[in-house]
């Protein structure tokens, strides 16, 4: 599903007009980025939770060369789906 086919589909179902629903889709999603920049974590009853997992900084090669180098830390977003969304994938 596509963002586009998201929004028809949430329009269809609320009776609202596809600009709207793509004003509060978008507006939702930037809270979730801006929470997640901050390192907090983001929950969606009945969706998932979204976890920002930080990552050490560890050697690795060069994959070209095959010289040893340094991967940086860096920070990663993790997601965990509620048990409602196994339940309705797996049904």
């Amino acid at each position: 599903m596509t963002g586009n086919e998201l929004i028809e589909a949430v329009a269809t179902q609320q009776g609202a007009t596809k600009s709207d629903v793509k004003k509060i889709i978008d507006a939702a999603l930037a809270a979730i980025a801006d929470a997640a920049a901050r390192g907090e974590e983001v929950s969606i009853a009945g969706f998932g939770k979204f976890k920002v997992k930080q990552s050490a900084a560890r050697e690795g090669k060069n994959p070209r060369t095959g010289e040893p180098m340094t991967i940086p830390a860096s920070r990663k977003v993790g997601f965990q789906p509620a048990k409602a969304l196994k339940d309705k994938v797996n049904s």
